[in-house]
């Protein structure tokens, strides 16, 4: 039978409560402040905590940071109960580890729910302790220090389809010829591309990173080769390019399929010869830089319909390495989602949580269309909603349902009527704009004459909607 301490000074509502609590099939203990219930915890070990949140002689504010110092939040929730139910009160409340923050008058069939709710969450945790135990871990992680070294991004996973990116890796990392990365997005490829520069000779010069689709194509060419002054309204300053400051090192372009036609024929001479000149200026520039390129594009397609220079594409091609989409790796969620939790606790000072069981099962029978990104961005925001205690089935199934109404491609006119009037206008735009840019086979011009709007417009919610 689970034991619930009540923290409160009004001797009326601690009896109302002991009682409701009773019925409900739950052993009580009573204190009259914060110091009284903080002084009962050195000789007894309730399953939860419901405390005021202010009282004579300390309130639940000072209970909850003597019980976080102690790091006994993560083991026995605590429910805020309070008459004073200010949103001020309530992030307060939160932040300092707080499970719940209910307000005075209670909603009995509230307060029992959630009260069962938090001694739910708190066995689980304790399932999480002893999987842990005996969970499969991938051993990159068990070899890094504790060093800022164990949180770059790494190469997790041991599925077949991961270890043949791993030996396409071993096999051209100590070479320099160019490499073509694909895959849809989100399946790591900077990430491939940062672990070919480190296996390089290359390894310690420079490795850039451009994101072709990032930029209109009036500034890509400055971002990339550089500018002289007075080359343009607003080149005030000479500039030097990614691929002058990458030189001797590495430069990966991401999505290098929306590079234009228009400066193809300066990348391709880069390629080639290995020097350029600055917009505006008539100076040959030596680079020797390796690049390595990626897209979610099929290439040879825009090569026959002739948005693709095809001898673009046969440089680039010289060494082609496919990184599979999560979905074909289904082994890797779970050492993936542990680094991710892992990672993101560490870097924000969170209490440690972990994943429970029925977690682990609703993780692996999702696709993830997001692949890999969707699992670290998903992870993420469980992590912060779980607050270090268990992340359950029920909070991965809550954050898929919110995702589904932004997903690229998809509106659901039935859930966008419970969303927030901005989150439902952002996922009708999402849906119009993928549209458009599937029916322009990704051409931004074109997606935007079929939209009406200017193309700098599609460019601005392009950015704001974090499509690519």
């Amino acid at each position: 039978m689970s034991e619930v301490l009540i923290v409160d000074d009004d001797h009326n509502f601690r009896e109302t409560l002991r009682e409701l609590l009773s019925d409900a099939g739950f052993q009580t203990r009573i204190a009259t402040n914060a110091e009284e219930g903080i002084s009962l915890l050195q000789t007894t070990t309730p399953d939860l905590t419901l405390c005021d949140w202010k009282m004579p002689g300390g309130g639940g504010e000072l209970f909850l940071k003597s019980l976080q110092s102690e790091g006994l939040l993560t083991t026995m929730p605590v429910i805020i109960l309070t008459a004073h139910g200010t949103g001020l009160n309530a992030m307060q409340a939160m932040q300092l580890g707080a499970y719940d923050f209910i307000t005075k008058p209670l909603d009995i069939d509230l307060a029992l729910a959630t009260v069962a709710r938090a001694i739910r969450h708190m066995e689980l945790q304790r399932e999480v302790e002893v999987l842990r135990q005996h969970r499969f871990r991938d051993s990159s992680l068990e070899d890094l220090t504790d060093s800022d070294e164990r949180w770059k991004p790494q190469l997790i996973g041991n599925s077949p389809a991961w270890i043949e990116v791993f030996k396409n890796i071993g096999r051209v990392a100590a070479t320099d010829v160019g490499v073509l990365l694909l895959g849809e997005s989100g399946t790591g490829k900077e990430v491939v591309a940062r672990a070919i520069h480190q296996n390089s000779a290359r390894s310690r010069r420079p490795f850039i990173v451009l994101n072709c689709a990032a930029l209109p194509p009036e500034l890509l060419e400055s971002e990339l080769f550089g500018h002289e002054r007075g080359a343009f309204t607003g080149a005030i300053a000479q500039k030097r390019g990614k691929f002058e400051a990458a030189d001797g090192g590495t430069i990966f372009l991401d999505e290098i399929g929306e590079l234009p036609l228009s400066l193809q024929p300066k990348l391709l001479r880069v390629l080639q010869e290995h020097t350029f000149e600055r917009v505006g200026g008539t100076a040959s520039i030596h680079a020797d830089v390796r690049v390595i390129a990626a897209t979610n594009r099929p290439l040879e397609e825009d090569v026959e319909q002739k948005n693709f220079r095809a001898d673009m594409f046969y440089r680039l091609n010289a060494f082609t390495v496919r990184l599979p989409p999560l979905r074909e790796r289904q082994a890797d969620i779970l050492p993936l989602a542990e680094y991710f939790l892992a990672r993101y606790t560490q870097r924000n000072q969170l209490a440690s949580t972990g994943l429970s069981a029925d977690a682990v099962v609703a993780l692996q029978n999702y696709s993830f269309p997001g692949n890999v990104r969707e699992l670290e961005h998903l992870i993420e925001r469980t992590a912060v909603k779980a607050g270090g205690r268990a992340i359950t089935a029920d909070l991965i199934q809550a954050e898929l349902i919110r995702e589904k109404i932004a997903a690229p491609g998809v509106f659901d006119a039935q859930a966008a009527e419970t969303m927030p009037f901005h989150e439902a206008v952002a996922s009708w735009e999402r849906h119009l704009i993928e549209q458009a840019l599937n029916a322009s086979h990704g051409n931004k011009s074109d997606a935007a004459r079929r939209l009406g709007i200017h193309r700098r417009l599609l460019y601005e919610k392009l950015a704001g909607l974090g499509i690519k």
